[in-house]
């Protein structure tokens, strides 16, 4: 097993010095096999001082000093999940999903931290002292039970600073992962209404596969698709009247989904002269608070196997329900926060305890490429293909096992005096460890 995860892991580290590529391979290792991150020095005491010579600020030194583009794991993982995609769904969509999340920390000597807005805050204050990281996270097709199942891999974290805004961060970070995505039909950026803004749409138009669905602040202006020209003097009209969410948008008979929903081509100064679609929804016929979402991709643009998808609403729409897919899919924007709550929870994400910006990003990132190694591997290997419906704390905790138990069989061998004693210790293992007979 721990070959099979240096082989695996050897490919974010192939451009890296030796040394530190071994330091950082048996971070992970020790992050898969203490099944959690608390710090370095947590690691170090109760697992890798126990295999390795190295010292302790040789690990410090490979996070938060060697000269290596930690940035680059976003791309390695990009490559890796679109190899689980099978043949027959190359052409189904892949979804990016852009979000942040708040990180609260006590002490105030690491780098860059600050106070943050968190509206989800359950301090008694809407402020926290911490960090904020910027991710991006690809949803790609897989046949599972028959079903098509969207597997949800985060790629990467990005500490933000006030020198630049998360807008433009999570612009440099798709710019960085699309040249992996040439050959794909359809990627679609999916973000809330905090990231719809110019600064981050705009990058829709620098590639041809790349569009977005995401939801907008209410209040959002929009217009009608311009008049036909009449012939008259002067120059025409650039768009049609405004329009307004409650009046201009007639919504259906029943409910798709768990809303009540119109939609309609728009223009709005978002998009620039780009026609969108503007979907409103409404938990009520009559009344109830409406949300706003656009979509640069219509729903004849798009190519995907409805009847097959394993959730609904997806699955069960029918030819009436086809304008709406656009936004279904938004729906798939859920599994961040069901990836922030896992790696926060059980993967100690926000354990850390580096000072420099340098080298939390790249503990946070080495969690997060252990994390993605746990829904992964059971694709990758069909030995561990068990596991594939399993969560991936389940399946860490199995391969944690393993990997003690590997760890202890060969520190036994090493220290047993002669060959004669270590083939009855070796065979008293197998039969202990791995149920053989005699």
């Amino acid at each position: 097993m721990i070959g099979r995860l240096f082989r695996y892991f050897s490919a974010y580290f192939v451009t890296f010095a030796v040394p530190t590529a071994e330091s950082l391979f048996l971070l992970v290792l020790a992050i898969l096999a203490m099944e959690s991150a608390d710090s370095i020095r947590s690691l170090y005491r109760h697992f890798l001082s126990g295999i390795t010579t190295k010292s302790l600020n040789a690990f410090y030194y490979a996070c938060s000093y060697a000269k290596v583009d930690y940035s680059a794991f976003m791309n390695v993982t990009a490559r890796l999940s679109l190899k689980l995609a099978p043949a027959d769904l190359k052409s189904q969509p892949l979804f990016l999903c852009i979000d942040d999340t708040m990180v609260s920390k006590s002490g105030k000597k690491f780098e860059d931290v600050s106070k943050l807005f968190d509206h989800a805050a359950h301090n008694g204050s809407n402020y926290l002292n911490g960090h904020c990281f910027v991710s991006l996270m690809l949803c790609v097709p897989v046949w599972n039970r028959n079903r098509i199942s969207y597997l949800a891999v985060p790629l990467g974290y990005r500490m933000w600073q006030k020198k630049e805004s998360k807008l433009e961060l999570a612009s440099a970070m798709v710019r960085q992962v699309m040249p992996e995505f040439h050959a794909q039909k359809n990627v679609i950026l999916l973000c809330d209404s905090w990231y719809v803004k110019q600064n981050l749409v705009s990058i829709v138009d620098e590639y041809e596969n790349l569009d977005l669905i995401g939801n907008a602040r209410a209040d959002s202006v929009l217009y009608d698709l311009p008049p036909a020209p009449t012939g008259k003097k002067g120059r025409p009209a650039k768009h049609g009247r405004r329009l307004s969410i409650d009046s201009d948008f007639t919504l259906s008979g029943e409910k798709a989904g768990d809303y009540y929903t119109g939609c309609r081509r728009v223009l709005t100064n978002i998009f620039g002269a780009r026609e969108v679609m503007a979907y409103v929804t409404c938990t009520g016929k009559e009344n109830g608070t409406r949300r706003l979402f656009f979509s640069t991709i219509f729903p004849a643009q798009l190519q995907i196997f409805c009847a097959w998808q394993e959730k609904a609403p997806l699955n069960q729409t029918g030819s009436g329900w086809m304008p709406y897919i656009p936004l279904f899919l938004y729906s798939f924007r859920w599994n961040m926060e069901v990836s922030y709550y896992e790696q926060k929870s059980f993967w100690s994400l926000c354990a850390y305890m580096v000072r420099s910006r340098r080298g939390i990003e790249m503990l946070v990132n080495l969690i997060n490429i252990s994390y993605c190694a746990m829904k992964l591997l059971p694709y990758m290997e069909e030995a561990l293909s068990q596991y594939r419906n399993s969560s991936v704390q389940e399946f860490r905790f199995a391969l944690s096992e393993q990997i003690r138990r590997q760890i202890f069989y060969v520190n036994l061998v090493q220290h047993v005096e002669t060959h004669i004693k270590s083939m009855a210790v070796i065979k008293a293992l197998r039969r202990l460890c791995l149920g053989e007979t005699a």
